[in-house]
């Protein structure tokens, strides 16, 4: 698979995961209304959550991209220095 098609497919689950996530967002009730979705229908809109992530946690093993890493577009890391801002005890 080259880097187009897995740049689409990783567009595709953005735009599925968006727009599941609005409608969820948009049914939800106010106040301790009921909920006009069924349980059923709650736990397929959680499998579908979860199998989008698994793709995605998926096509990011296929780009060799780990998303605990910052990523840059021009692939350069930026140089950076860990700051203390933790005070020294004042000993008297």
């Amino acid at each position: 698979m080259n880097t187009e098609a897995l740049s689409k497919e990783q567009r595709i689950l953005r735009a599925m995961r968006k727009t599941l996530g609005n409608v969820v967002r948009d049914v939800t009730p106010l106040g301790g209304r009921p909920n006009p979705l069924t349980v059923d229908t709650i736990q397929d809109i959680k499998d579908c959550f979860a199998l989008i992530a698994e793709r995605e946690r998926e096509l990011a093993g296929l780009l060799d991209f780990d998303q605990a890493k910052p990523y840059y577009k021009d692939g350069t890391l930026p140089e950076a220095q860990v700051l203390s801002f933790v005070k020294s005890s004042k000993e008297n």
